[in-house]
């Protein structure tokens, strides 16, 4: 009688046991139920201002935040000159992530919180030929005068257009004393965009533009960066906009930008990480 009475004690407590973890495993359950609901209606919709030079990065890196967030992205992309026109005329975002200058303008005018300004990127500026044609000499200054002097047509970005990349490589020219020379023989996009494709058609023979946009374009061959002190390098921070309807989810992005996931990929594609 007392073993069959200590089996069924031993019988009762793990009946008892197993009714405690059905009902903590049942708890857990509807606590993640409840926490993806949660997370579900705490999802925002941030729209999200982002220069050219970056675009290949969102496009990679926006769709993983996503993802990893639940909340959903509303990206626009533009050069320098539009993207500060188009916050100066009212429209509004969540996150921009546009070159240096351009965030120091915003935040003296009070457009973006100071305090989040975050360096994500920085990258140089390159040259490049058609695949597959005899790499020229770029190694020095006076190189790369040479080959711009000899080249039969070159792109590079649109000033026009407010790209600091465009702006930069005509400086470049004045600097070297052949602006005018290479007037004649420019061919530029009558928009914001990579320059790299005129290369690739045949419509130019050597391009100058950020290394990032060179990579992404099929039918070109990078040469090399700029030589020397003719090379710029264009920093990239991402900043959290005082419009922002949710500061706490835009905050996560930028974030996200500088995460172990997101710093691979901005290497992968030819630029440098933001300082920790």
């Amino acid at each position: 009688m007392s073993f069959k009475f200590q089996d069924l004690t031993l019988w009762s407590f793990r009946e008892d046991e197993m009714k405690t973890r059905l009902l903590a495993a049942a708890l857990r359950i509807g606590f993640m139920f409840l926490l993806f609901i949660s997370i579900a209606a705490e999802a925002a919709e941030l729209k999200v201002l982002c220069a050219i030079a970056m675009q290949q990065l969102i496009e990679d890196l926006g769709p993983k935040f996503e993802r990893a967030s639940g909340h959903q992205l509303t990206i626009t992309i533009a050069t320098l000159g539009p993207a500060l026109k188009r916050v100066q005329g009212g429209e509004t975002f969540d996150v921009v992530w546009i070159p240096r200058p351009g965030i120091e303008s915003l935040v003296k005018d009070g457009k973006v919180v100071a305090s989040t300004v975050t360096v994500i990127s920085r990258t140089g500026i390159g040259v490049a030929v058609r695949k597959g044609a005899a790499k020229p000499d770029i190694s020095s200054p006076e190189a790369f005068k040479r080959t711009m002097l000899a080249a039969k047509s070159i792109t590079h970005g649109n000033p026009a257009y407010g790209g600091l990349s465009g702006i930069h490589v005509v400086k470049v020219f004045e600097r070297l004393g052949i602006a005018e020379e290479m007037k004649s023989k420019t061919v530029l996009l009558n928009k914001s965009g990579l320059a790299g494709v005129f290369v690739a058609n045949g419509e130019a023979e050597i391009v100058v533009q950020p290394i990032q946009e060179l990579m992404v374009v099929a039918g070109i061959d990078i040469v090399g960066p700029l030589p020397g002190d003719l090379q710029d390098i264009v920093v990239y921070p991402a900043a959290v906009m005082t419009s922002a309807k949710d500061a706490e989810a835009s905050m996560a992005l930028v974030g996200f930008l500088r995460t172990p996931e997101a710093t691979a990929v901005i290497k992968a594609m030819g630029m440098e990480p933001g300082a920790p």
